[in-house]
């Protein structure tokens, strides 16, 4: 009687540490039942945001339940992606990483609170961008030689990027290096608001992801000088390569992708991974985007994980040799 009751207790025990695992597997079989948040870590009108709300909307199509897409600009990324490394796994909440916020801002912010190696699950690749060198239209600059030599006679020359230690922060960083020149970064919070001032004449230079500036390339408003990418965009066929611009050895090609928190279940992961995937290889979203600048690739979520390591160890040297540090 004793050794029965014992046994009894015993698997009341097992039942009641099991249950938790069972509520899991039983709500990611639901999944998903309540709208999903998507965090932009950055403000709206830039690559990001484009690329969110375009493959977002198919994706809650897919799902039977709204994609929100919520801005969170500022610290480079760093405030967005931190909310959902906080988030609760439960696939509701979710993020735009990008080369930037998962493999660059550890080795150039002074405290990050989180860890982008430890603190998310890789769902799926998005795609990659292209990173634009542009003036404004009026601007006496018409080539990157003309760039290099206005820079060498006015050391200390500012360019303005979507914001401190993001790809185009890098990209500045590699251009003055290699050029043997000195510019000042103009960390702004988006894209957006530099393009203003950029129309405005209020700054003279500028590193951007091509799809944020392509429309007012595309109108004469703003002048193209080159692409930091290893080939020429097909948006801008008549843009050279900073390569073929005579920086021999430069590029410089971001990437994004989508991430949930830490210890996301398995088959929510699955879940999202084929939405996005699926998305991404729709004839209308891929036209969309290729004509806004952006290349859309999908990828497993071990692909994701994989290239955020490595892109992590790459950058941290990057960083190091350029001395690249943010606020």
């Amino acid at each position: 009687m004793r050794g029965a009751f014992t046994l009894t207790r015993r698997a009341a025990a097992v039942a009641l540490l099991a249950a938790p695992f069972f509520v899991h597997i039983a709500q990611a079989a639901d999944f998903p039942t309540k709208p999903i948040r998507f965090i932009v870590p950055y403000t709206p009108g830039g690559t990001t945001d484009l690329v969110a709300r375009t493959v977002g909307q198919k994706v809650s199509e897919k799902l039977g339940q709204p994609v929100l897409i919520d801005n969170r600009g500022g610290a480079g990324g760093n405030i967005g992606m931190d909310a959902v490394a906080k988030a609760a796994p439960d696939g509701y909440t979710i993020g735009f990483g990008a080369i930037s916020t998962n493999a660059l801002n550890p080795h150039i912010y002074k405290s990050m609170a989180f860890d982008p190696r430890k603190d998310f699950t890789a769902i799926s690749l998005l795609g990659t961008s292209t990173i634009v060198l542009e003036v404004p239209a009026a601007s006496a600059i018409k080539t990157v030689p003309d760039l290099v030599a206005a820079a060498k006679k006015n050391p200390g020359l500012p360019y303005a990027t979507a914001g401190a230690g993001t790809s185009m922060n890098l990209a500045g960083v590699m251009f003055a290096q290699m050029t043997g020149t000195e510019l000042v970064h103009v960390a702004y919070k988006g894209s957006g608001p530099a393009i203003t001032d950029m129309l405005g004449n209020n700054i003279g230079v500028m590193f951007d992801n091509l799809p944020a500036s392509l429309p007012h390339i595309q109108a004469g408003k703003l002048r193209a000088l080159a692409v930091a990418g290893p080939a020429r965009s097909p948006s801008l066929p008549d843009v050279p390569t900073m390569a073929e611009a005579g920086l021999k050895g430069y590029a410089l090609e971001p990437w994004f992708g989508v991430y949930g928190p830490a210890k996301l279940p398995v088959p929510i992961v699955k879940a999202l991974n084929e939405a996005f995937v699926e998305a991404l290889a729709m004839p209308d979203v891929k036209a969309k985007l290729a004509q806004a600048g952006f290349s859309p690739r999908s990828s497993t979520p071990q692909e994701l994980t994989t290239l955020t390591e490595t892109e992590y160890k790459r950058l941290g040297d990057v960083a190091q040799k350029a001395g690249m540090t943010a606020d």
